[in-house]
């Protein structure tokens, strides 16, 4: 009975931090007045940039700028939390809760496409305007359904990078390895990019970030066709075999995938990429409009698979509690 009482302790212990910040991110998002560490995986990824971009071997000098700055945030923050452990177990559970909530990003996106919705429904312009806040693509020639269609397909992608991929490196390597992760996603979407400047100096970063995601944004399409049981299991998940690889990302086409195939819609097309036109290829084959309510039943499947990896998580660390 003792030792059930141990584990039992053992796995509130874990599972605290993980609820406490996974409801504080519901509750909170990412507020503008709260300093975020990604800002600084920002500045120390944009001096390295401008320090090691420029004259020769710009491949291998970017691949150590990434390796050097991934390892340094797993490492440091790995003596951070040992160190604050053994002098204060309340500061210890305080720094795990908010690390974790600084590296779960599902709420603010989520705002953030109903603000696209709302916006288009009021004109095209604001639409316009809004979806630019989210996307990297040129958002001044889209036509409404363009807006919306950008609007949902972010949102797929940001339920796996944002969300169930940090989940799932902090149920493998901790809080650090949470941290770890988004400070690769980060390098990725600051140097990932295959036009002129990053495209020998961010090759590494952008390989790194596929291998980072592949599990993970896999796990999202099976979690968004788990949370939506209306759609039927088997159909679905052969519609993100069959247009899950039709991305130029080896990643991001599975949740995109899911979410078309939940919708009964079509993602991909033609985008505006820097001045270039990029032709991404369609992941659906039905091109109907899109309107409020599939926003919102996107929105239900996301926290509903956010709420599934969340129980799988605890359920995960009951188990390995129990047996080892």
């Amino acid at each position: 009975m003792e030792e059930i009482l141990i584990i039992l302790g053992t796995v509130f212990t874990l599972s605290l931090p993980l609820l406490a910040a996974w409801l504080l991110d519901r509750w909170l998002g990412d507020p503008v007045w709260l300093p975020h560490p990604v800002v600084a995986f920002g500045k120390m990824i944009s001096f390295s940039e401008h320090l090691l971009n420029k004259g020769q071997n710009r491949k291998l000098k970017g691949a150590l700028a990434a390796i050097v700055l991934v390892l340094a945030i797993y490492f440091v923050a790995s003596y951070l939390f040992r160190w604050v452990a053994s002098s204060s177990p309340g500061g210890f559970l305080t720094l795990q809760i908010l690390a974790i909530f600084f590296c779960l990003a599902g709420t603010t996106l989520v705002r953030e496409v109903r603000m696209v919705f709302e916006a288009v429904d009021r004109s095209l312009e604001e639409g316009r305007k809004q979806v630019a806040r989210i996307v990297g693509r040129d958002t001044s020639e889209l036509s409404a359904q363009e807006v919306r269609t950008a609007a949902l397909e972010t949102l797929a992608e940001n339920l796996s990078d944002g969300v169930i991929a940090p989940l799932f490196w902090y149920i493998l390597l901790g809080v650090p390895g949470m941290l770890a992760y988004k400070m690769v996603n980060t390098l990725d979407s600051m140097i990932g990019y295959r036009n002129e400047r990053y495209r020998d100096f961010g090759c590494f970063a952008a390989r790194l970030d596929d291998v980072a995601n592949y599990i993970p944004a896999r796990l999202t399409a099976f979690l968004m066709i788990l949370a939506f049981p209306r759609g039927g299991f088997w159909n679905l998940l052969k519609f993100v075999g069959m247009y899950g690889n039709q991305h130029a990302s080896p990643n991001s086409g599975y949740p995109e995938a899911a979410l078309a195939g939940i919708l009964n819609c079509r993602f991909g097309g033609p985008h505006n990429y820097f001045g270039e036109e990029v032709w991404k290829p369609y992941i659906g084959s039905n091109g109907r409009l899109l309107t409020t309510e599939d926003m919102k039943i996107a929105v239900s499947v996301n926290r509903r698979a956010e709420g599934i990896m969340i129980i799988i998580l605890i359920i995960t660390i009951t188990l390995v509690s129990f047996f080892i």
